[in-house]
């Protein structure tokens, strides 16, 4: 028997990782009279990291109702692994860029409020371990919306709790950490982050992530300024706090708020995805291991799924084949770091949206993946 492994980020916008991992295993049985195909979901920290790995695991999906980036309500979900009381969040449920109109965009008035309450929600259903991913934030508050939703308190000259968003930041005098919720002296967390920015500075977050976020150069400076006495006071009430480890300007400096206030360990998105599904465990008895996202790149090796499964394939010797919506011509980079073939599945001219069409693109992806493998087969009969 054959065993084919299946790890393919979804394809933004068209097939989950779900649906791509099926189109090649159609295809896998279609050709192969006696094999076994393993769909091991992957992401790489940002969306889809929930649903891959609930679904890899049979935990649950949790809905509950949390402020979005501008404090108005709206649904979020997260997911809950019972049997290690885990959660598994991402921060852009609740405070994500794609949750405002771009007319919205203003990182003075977002906050990162919602995360805090997923948090909050998570443990009072036992939850005390968290993998967060912190991908695609609307926000540049330094982290301190999901604190006070957790009981820090930011306090102004007149001892009230600063405003929502980054404006809050330029008003805090004193933070105190003692009516901080108390069970998260019982949680761990680890974030997902592949950004190594640091908090403030030229390759701070402010100036680097800020315009896309809606700020003004005039915005960026005097954001840049408040998160440096943010992170002055932080320091005067945890010590070790350093507002310079690479990771800690991560979605509007929520990695700096992670790492200082709840003890955070940051890890690369994709291998975090692949530790909690386990997929070193699918890949070790494999014969082939299929990748891919829908894109392939010069900048795909950086932290992305699919050279991160092929590091992993690599560790065992496995040949790794990637499948992508469309590749650039640096993708060719990819080879050097473990994919040992790649193949785009755009069959013939089309528009945009014609490819992104869950339907073809599923068919498409089916068909490229039947010929690649009737390539191996030809090549196996042949040795």
């Amino acid at each position: 028997m054959k065993k084919i492994v299946v790890a393919i980020d979804s394809f933004k916008g068209s097939l989950s990782t779900f649906e791509a991992g099926n189109a090649v295993k159609e295809a896998a049985i279609e050709l192969y009279k006696d094999v076994d195909v393993v769909i091991s979901p992957i992401a790489d920290g940002g969306e889809g990291t929930v649903e891959a790995i609930i679904s890899a695991v049979n935990g649950k999906f949790i809905r509950m109702v949390v402020n979005n980036p501008l404090g108005k309500k709206i649904e979020a979900t997260y997911g809950l692994i019972p049997d290690t009381k885990t959660a598994i969040i991402e921060m852009s449920a609740a405070a994500g860029i794609t949750l405002i109109k771009d007319s919205e965009r203003n990182p003075m008035n977002t906050t990162t409020f919602g995360v805090g309450e997923m948090i909050l929600d998570a443990i009072s259903k036992g939850c005390r371990k968290f993998v967060i991913g912190i991908g695609g934030s609307a926000t540049n508050d330094g982290g301190v919306g999901m604190l006070q939703a957790l009981g820090f308190e930011f306090l102004d000259e007149k001892g009230t709790q600063v405003l929502p968003g980054a404006k809050g930041l330029k008003d805090i005098v004193t933070i105190r950490i003692d009516n901080a919720v108390k069970e998260l002296k019982e949680c761990s967390f680890c974030v997902a982050c592949d950004v190594k920015n640091v908090l403030c500075g030229d390759n701070g977050c402010s100036a680097i992530y800020g315009p896309q976020k809606g700020a003004t150069p005039e915005m960026i400076k005097d954001m840049d300024l408040w998160l440096e006495n943010y992170a002055h006071i932080t320091k005067q009430v945890i010590p070790d706090s350093d507002k310079n480890i690479p990771g800690t300007g991560a979605a509007g400096g929520m990695g700096f708020a992670f790492l200082s206030y709840l003890n955070a360990t940051l890890m690369s998105g994709v291998e975090l995805v692949m530790k909690e599904t386990e997929l070193e465990k699918h890949i070790k008895d494999a014969d082939i291991v299929i990748t891919g996202e829908g894109r392939l790149d010069g900048q795909s090796y950086m932290g992305k799924a699919p050279v991160g499964v092929a590091k992993l394939a690599k560790k065992y010797n496995k040949q790794v084949i990637a499948f992508s919506g469309c590749v650039t011509d640096d993708a060719v980079t990819c080879n050097e770091h473990g994919i040992d073939a790649f193949f785009p599945i755009l069959r013939k001219p089309c528009t945009l949206e014609e490819a992104m069409n869950v339907d073809i693109a599923y068919k498409n992806l089916k068909d490229t993946a039947c010929q690649v493998f009737r390539l191996i087969c030809t090549g196996s009969k042949n040795r």
